[in-house]
């Protein structure tokens, strides 16, 4: 179970510890910069926070058969990125308010503010029930908050690669997440089962708000559904496109078949009376085009050099006085001419390409 950005464990506190006391082994990791001090997360890459996800998954993995992971707020990101590499080793999972994008323009400016800017003010939390208590950092990190947005576009961009059963829980009053990132996930991944939560009267930290108790109901009841195969794993992208394309063969072939039994004939019935004459094929004429003058030239080289040598060979008449050679050049410069002259327009030689 992972918690989000600038937060600690202490925000899912409540959440971990419904699913434990149902008898599940439940970790519940610090991700590196939290936990300490703001400026820490001034230190760290995104790829450090899944870091850690990865090698409590790989210990979970010595001691469970089956594995799923929850993430709330920007955990619900690098939950998807688990999901994305090692999603064929993991039976489910939960994503509770998930931000996977921000459309406010003014996270447009992070970047450029974290070069000289180390911190803004944050916030207690966005909770409606009272008496919260503090989980987090009150100061929210540019150049983390950068690293986030990095996450962001690694895990929208592959969304498709996700295709394992998915419970998406989000709140209609949520002003850190907007709920459009939830309908982005379900309306993108591959999944096959996924189960839709809403809450309406907690705002974005549903673990610590009235939601609570459903939160808790809901996750396990998703959990219980996946082992027993309620719900199953959805189809990979390259199955999805292999089945379409079957399927799209398929329809081409029966689109010109007919199944009305009205037809006084079949299609079968017609190749049955069709008559085949193995004498009757018509070999094509295809006309010549009419030969040009040198073509034409080309031709009488041809047709003269081989009379002359011809007439020479017969009569012993040496009409030029240099044996048979002229005959020979005529009919060899005949021949290349027509060749050349037949294979230019259609391969072009001499044409050079520009690269």
């Amino acid at each position: 179970m992972i918690h989000g950005f600038t937060g600690s464990p202490a925000s899912i506190k409540p959440w971990a510890l419904s699913l434990h006391e149902k008898g599940l082994t439940v970790f519940a990791p610090l991700l590196a910069g939290h936990g300490t001090h703001w400026s820490d997360l001034n230190k760290v890459h995104w790829e450090d926070w899944y870091q850690v996800i990865e090698n409590e998954f790989l210990e979970l993995k010595k001691h469970c058969d089956q594995i799923f992971v929850a993430g709330f707020s920007v955990g619900g990101a690098l939950a998807l990125r688990l999901a994305q590499i090692r999603g064929s080793e993991l039976a489910g999972a939960i994503l509770l308010n998930a931000s996977i994008y921000d459309e406010r323009r003014r996270f447009n400016l992070v970047p450029a503010l974290s070069l000289f800017l180390p911190s803004i003010q944050g916030g207690m939390g966005d909770i409606a029930k009272a008496g919260a208590i503090k989980h987090g950092y009150e100061r929210i990190p540019l150049k983390g908050l950068n690293q986030v947005r990095k996450l962001w576009r690694t895990v929208e961009h592959d969304l498709y690669l996700v295709d394992l059963p998915l419970m998406v829980a989000y709140s209609l009053n949520d002003h850190v997440v907007h709920p459009v990132c939830s309908e982005t996930i379900i309306d993108n991944v591959y999944s096959n089962d996924i189960r839709e939560i809403v809450f309406e009267k907690s705002f974005h930290n549903v673990a610590l708000d009235y939601d609570a108790e459903l939160l808790n109901e809901e996750s396990l009841a998703f959990i219980l559904d996946v082992v027993s195969g309620e719900l199953r794993r959805g189809e990979s992208m390259s199955d999805s496109d292999e089945r379409e394309l079957i399927d799209a063969e398929f329809e081409s072939i029966v689109s010109g078949l007919s199944l009305d039994e009205s037809a006084p004939t079949t299609y079968l019935d017609e190749l049955d009376a069709r008559k085949f004459d193995p004498e009757g094929f018509t070999p094509p004429n295809p006309k010549l085009e009419p030969a040009d003058q040198i073509s034409r030239f080309a031709l009488l080289g041809i047709v003269g050099g081989s009379t002359y040598i011809l007439f020479g060979a017969l009569t012993g008449i040496d009409l030029l006085g240099m044996g048979p050679w002229p005959g020979v050049l005529g009919f060899i410069a005949g021949v290349t001419t027509y060749i050349w002259r037949s294979a230019r327009p259609d391969s072009d030689f001499g044409d050079g390409v520009e690269l």
